[in-house]
């Protein structure tokens, strides 16, 4: 599903309209198809520099949403800069790939089916290490084809802003709930970066194209945006069922319905994701242990096999103390 967009040969936003040697055109080429013969949908390239979203990130970070996820602060400066990662960087790869499918949404499920939710970015394989494993594929291309190239492959287990580079690559803008979006592939895109201190022909960032709808403010259910483009973390189910440690809060309990790991919704409800094309790649196909499994049966596991039902998922980072705590406020929500 490979999707490669008509940009042309241009400059980032800070630098204009500028030429490039033939080599760094042939090199970015060249880059570009081996990044789609990978298997990434969409590739782009940024200058590097500091990030443009660095004073909102501080101020997101000042105000205290970013919740108990205290790593977001101590590596605010090192997000805030591609250099802190790799010094000498000058160039920015974006990539994406699609995990769009066309199984129904889980809002047109009854709370009180039996049956929980689990985000869809969790489904099938482990995505931070497919596309980690196919970045590095990719930096080790870049370091042959230009011998002494320093670089450095990113997912969003790094602390790199990636939804920021991929906008500024060109792979799409950043919606009104703060995911990136693209006019072909929607929102449901897993991002990587690769970094290197090579100079490559860069591409100009695309329009926002979300103009007044707000689909995405409206049906969250725990209001968990107070402006758009501004994620209130404290307030997100993906963040309380994945991230939080402590017990969910009993005003926001009614808002997680049967979702026991991450949510969906404000993506499902986008107008771009819902006319996106469904080409899923085998490594994200679902699982069907990990689609709409049966409360019950959730309930049943223990520790040990907790962690086979999530093995090779991405679903790591949910403890099983955790696990049981979401499905005991999924199932007071089914009551």
């Amino acid at each position: 599903m490979a999707v490669v967009e008509d940009r042309g040969w241009w400059a980032g936003t800070d630098a204009g309209s500028m030429s490039y040697p033939r080599c760094a055109m042939s090199l970015t080429r060249d880059l570009k198809q081996r990044a789609l013969d990978e298997g990434f949908d969409l590739v782009g390239v940024a200058a590097a520099g500091r990030a443009h979203t660095a004073a909102s990130l501080d101020r997101w970070i000042d105000a205290g949403m970013h919740g108990e996820m205290a790593y977001m602060a101590d590596t605010r400066n090192l997000r805030s800069d591609p250099g802190a990662l790799l010094p000498g960087c000058r160039s920015v790869v974006a990539v994406a790939m699609s995990y769009h499918t066309d199984l129904p949404l889980s809002g047109s499920f009854s709370v009180g089916d039996g049956r929980v939710w689990v985000s869809r970015y969790a489904w099938g394989r482990d995505y931070h290490r497919i596309l980690k494993k196919r970045l590095v594929r990719l930096g080790r291309w870049l370091a042959d084809a230009r011998p002494g190239t320093a670089w450095r492959a990113c997912v969003d287990t790094a602390p790199i802003l990636e939804r920021e580079w991929a906008a500024r690559a060109g792979l799409g803008w950043i919606g009104k709930n703060t995911m990136l979006l693209n006019r072909n592939l929607g929102s449901e895109l897993f991002l990587g970066i690769l970094l290197t201190d090579v100079e490559l022909a860069v591409d100009r960032p695309r329009p926002e194209h979300c103009g007044k709808c707000t689909a995405c403010l409206d049906a969250c259910p725990t209001q968990a945006f107070p402006e758009p483009q501004v994620l209130d973390a404290r307030r997100c189910v993906g963040y309380l069922t994945v991230e939080y440690r402590s017990d969910i809060p009993s005003d926001l309990q009614p808002g997680t319905g049967s979702m026991v790991a991450g949510c969906d919704i404000c993506q499902e409800v986008c107008p771009w994701t819902v006319r996106a094309p469904v080409d899923l790649h085998p490594e994200f196909a679902p699982s069907p242990q990990r689609y709409r499994p049966r409360l019950t049966d959730l309930e049943s596991l223990d520790e040990n096999g907790y962690h086979e039902w999530r093995r090779g998922s991405a679903l790591n980072r949910i403890s099983f103390p955790q696990f049981r705590r979401n499905l005991a406020v999924a199932r007071g929500n089914s009551e």
